[in-house]
C-alpha cells in the first residue's frame, strides 16, 4: 500500500478517544476504525504511516526505517490487544492466542537496563535500544501498557464506543460517556431523535 492512502486517512481519522492520553495502547487499538457509510481508516496501513504513529507517541527515533513486515507486526499486535479489550468490555474469556501474543511481545526485549562498559565512564547500566530491535521495543512498550490497563483500576471504565458502526475503545471518564468522540456522540443523538420522530409519526 502506498503512502498516498496513508496521508489521505489522516483528515478522516477521529480525534483520540478519552483515555488515549493516559494509555498509548488505547490509542494504538484505535488506529483502525469503522466509520459510517461503509468507510474506514487504518493509521498503520503503510510503513510510512505506522512510522509516523510510532514517532508521534515517542516509541521510535527518526533514524529508524520501518518496513512492511514491521507494520504488519504492529497490525497483528493491535488485533490481539483489541481482542483483549473486547473480552474485558464484554466480560468474556480472552482468546488464548491474544494472551500469548501480548506475552511474547512483553518478553521479546530485555526490560532491565543492561550492564555495559564505557571506556570513558567505566561500567554502567544502559537501556538497550538497538535500531534493528526498535519495533520490538515499541511493541513491548505497547503490550506492557495494555497489560497495565487491563489489570489496573481503569479496566472497569474501559468501554466500546456506543455509536454504531464505530468500533473504537475509550475510557468512560464521565459516567454518561458512551462514545469515543463528539462526532460519534452527535451521530448517536441524531439517530435517537430520528427514531423518536419516526415512532411518533408512525
Amino acid at each position: 500500500m502506498d503512502d498516498t492512502l496513508a496521508t489521505d486517512v489522516a483528515p478522516t481519522a477521529l480525534p483520540p478517544a478519552p483515555g488515549a492520553d493516559r494509555y498509548r495502547s488505547l490509542d494504538f487499538a484505535d488506529t483502525a476504525a469503522t466509520l459510517p457509510a461503509g468507510q474506514s481508516y487504518d493509521l498503520l496501513a503503510a510503513p510510512e504511516s505506522a512510522m509516523r504513529w510510532l514517532a508521534a507517541h515517542d516509541l521510535t527515533t527518526p533514524d529508524v526505517q520501518l518496513y512492511e513486515v514491521c507494520a504488519q507486526r504492529m497490525r497483528t499486535l493491535r488485533g490481539h490487544i483489541r481482542a483483549l479489550f473486547a473480552a474485558r468490555v464484554d466480560t468474556t474469556t480472552p482468546p488464548e492466542e491474544s494472551l500469548r501474543a501480548v506475552n511474547e511481545a512483553l518478553t521479546a526485549v530485555p526490560t532491565a537496563p543492561l550492564l555495559a562498559w564505557d571506556g570513558a565512564r567505566g561500567l554502567r547500566r544502559v537501556q538497550a535500544h538497538p535500531t534493528d530491535q526498535a519495533v520490538n521495543h515499541a511493541l513491548a512498550t505497547l503490550a506492557a501498557d495494555a497489560a497495565d490497563l487491563l489489570t489496573g483500576p481503569d479496566a472497569d471504565i474501559l468501554a466500546a464506543c456506543g455509536s454504531a458502526p464505530c468500533d473504537r475503545f475509550l475510557l468512560r471518564t464521565h459516567g454518561r460517556r458512551h462514545w469515543c468522540s463528539t462526532r460519534c456522540g452527535d451521530r448517536a443523538r441524531a439517530a435517537r431523535a430520528y427514531a423518536r420522530r419516526s415512532g411518533a409519526s408512525g
